[in-house]
């Protein structure tokens, strides 16, 4: 089977690795323009890339898929299907339409639930105890097309969007190997959704990340995993320092309190929500090292009946 994969790292590279080390022909990757890295902005290539080029594989980096040009290239190299691994951008009906076995979607969600830009955060977020990663044909809609086959996997009691992300990656790649070998067999049978079932993940900012202490307890231990590493649970003193919380743990408090209301210092550091409380476990203060939540509190001399609030 004769592909071409449009993606973006890193949730690309565990796909990319997966398909090539099948047995289907990969005839080029299409990625973004390559970006200044580093403290000194020099421009160099990521991940997907330099796997691309150890292996010989014809990379393409358009500003856009709208380029002039771009979709007569990928014509000319007659691709039977396209892949599409976190590309993050809408293709257009042209480019959905130029393979003649049509265009899929590896999309880290058991769809209908979850479509969007950030479903892996928004299934922790939400209490999910399962998701996946499912295979669907991409039209002009977005993420609503039939579904070729999904994988399923539980998500850990403390496992941060950050460890999921890089397991459901790898499930990605093994399913999207899968996807090509039914559509090689001629065995591929695709799903229509079920609208009435869907939800969305909107692509998430900065400020998503913010700590809303009047909420409960469960809601921000929850919250805190499915931003972390981005775009991390941030909090602020009194004073006004801005921390991130990087782990927490709704815990019982022998004491109860305003939202934000320090309930303990020695030896946890717990802090009092909406409803519940929660110890906060691991902490980064604004360009310092992430520690311990003890040695934050001694540094910050925080004493019990102190108010953190939001960043």
């Amino acid at each position: 089977m004769r592909y071409i994969l449009l993606g973006s790292p890193p949730f690309a590279v565990p796909v990319l690795e997966s398909l090539l080390e099948s047995g289907h022909t990969a005839l080029a990757l299409v990625t973004r323009p390559d970006r200044p890295r580093g403290r000194g902005r020099e421009v160099q290539p990521s991940a997907l890339v330099q796997l691309a080029q150890v292996r010989g594989l014809s990379v393409l980096q358009p500003t856009s898929v709208r380029e002039e040009g771009f979709v007569e290239r990928l014509r000319e190299l007659a691709p039977q299907v396209l892949l599409v691994a976190s590309y993050g951008e809408i293709l257009r009906e042209d480019l959905l339409q130029l393979a003649p076995l049509g265009a899929f979607n590896v999309h880290g969600s058991l769809l209908p639930r979850w479509r969007g830009a950030s479903p892996i955060q928004a299934a922790i977020g939400a209490g999910d105890e399962e998701t996946g990663v499912s295979v669907q044909r991409m039209v002009k809609a977005l993420d609503e097309g039939d579904v070729l086959l999904e994988r399923r996997t539980p998500i850990g009691r403390e496992e941060t969007a950050g460890e999921l992300f890089e397991r459901l990656a790898r499930l990605g790649g093994t399913a999207a190997v899968e996807a090509l070998d039914q559509l090689d067999a001629g065995s591929a049978r695709c799903t229509p959704q079920d609208p009435s079932a869907a939800s969305y993940a909107p692509k998430l900012k900065k400020q998503d990340g913010r700590l809303d202490w009047t909420r409960s307890s469960a809601e921000l231990g929850r919250f805190v995993r499915s931003v972390t590493p981005w775009p991390a649970a941030q909090a602020s003193t009194k004073d006004g320092a801005v921390f991130v919380l990087l782990a927490a743990r709704t815990v019982e408090a022998a004491r109860s309190g305003e939202p934000g209301e320090l309930l303990e210092t020695d030896p946890r550091c717990v802090v009092a929500c909406g409803s519940g409380a929660l110890e906060l476990i691991t902490v980064k203060p604004a360009g310092k090292r992430a520690m311990d939540a003890s040695a934050w509190l001694r540094g910050t001399r925080l004493a019990v009946g102190s108010c953190l609030s939001f960043a």
